[in-house]
């Protein structure tokens, strides 16, 4: 007897954009409020609230039999609630990328968990070519190292451990994040706040105030380069630079651009 097919919720909406780019945006039965794109294969799938605030009633009631988490972005809470449920819980299919290369285990990982379905095959793997081909073209040889300082929320200020997907695709170029730390797997750690007295904050060459998650203005902008007095401040596309799966593939274009008009700071 052939498996029903497969009822997908996924909370994590970089995931929840590859799940759709492998054809089975049909499947997609639950999404978080934060997972936008593609727009046009969304607009009928229900929201279960965001991605550390899942309305655990309303995703039971859809009734999924896959839950697409990720380690960083979701609580472990809602998952151990998820796998507690009576009856026949859903499959839990945990994702953790890290580094940009690990997008390609990330879409073998769920051609592997959803193989059943027609397309998915042939899409993960002309997928997984694309991606090759702009790692391949992505890389630190004979590019300058940069000192950034990539800058996600304000009020405090809040930026990215090195440990964090989005420095290590910065370091594909040789920016190097600051400060040098890691976070750890998950927790708030990865993501430090700023006293703004640190004394390497003088040696920050570039600033990129990230489009996600906060909505930084020009008055941000003077400010942190204030923080910065040495250092460039652009606003970047944060979703190029933070999400995996699908988007990696323009992601890493735009890193190289990125790369490419690293001039020094006006």
């Amino acid at each position: 007897m052939s498996e029903p097919p497969p009822r997908i919720a996924s909370l994590v909406p970089s995931v929840t954009e590859l799940v759709v780019a492998l054809g089975l945006g049909g499947h997609l039965v639950a999404r978080t409020g934060f997972c936008i794109h593609p727009a046009d294969a969304l607009t009928a799938v229900p929201k279960v609230g965001g991605t550390k605030t899942v309305n655990l009633a309303k995703l039971r009631r859809l009734a999924p039999t896959h839950v697409i988490v990720n380690l960083d972005e979701n609580r472990k809470s809602d998952v151990g609630a998820i796998e507690a449920w009576t009856g026949k819980p859903p499959e839990i299919v945990a994702t953790h990328p890290i580094d940009s290369d690990d997008n390609l285990a990330l879409i073998a990982q769920l051609a592997t968990v959803f193989a059943g379905v027609p397309g998915v095959a042939e899409r993960a793997a002309a997928l997984s070519g694309a991606l090759r081909r702009e790692l391949a073209l992505t890389g630190p040889a004979g590019r300058p190292m940069c000192r950034v300082l990539y800058l996600i929320w304000h009020d405090p200020w809040m930026t990215v451990a090195r440990d964090t997907y989005i420095s290590r695709m910065l370091c594909r170029i040789h920016w190097l994040t600051q400060p040098d730390l890691e976070g750890g797997a998950t927790g708030a750690a990865r993501y430090p706040a700023l006293a703004g007295d640190e004394p390497w904050l003088a040696d920050v060459e570039r600033v990129l105030l990230s489009s996600e998650p906060f909505a930084f203005s020009d008055a941000h902008a003077a400010a942190a380069q204030v923080l910065c007095p040495n250092a460039r401040v652009d606003r970047v596309d944060g979703e190029l630079l933070s999400w995996y799966g699908a988007r990696a593939v323009a992601g890493l274009g735009y890193l190289r651009a990125l790369a490419d008009d690293n001039r020094p700071a006006a």
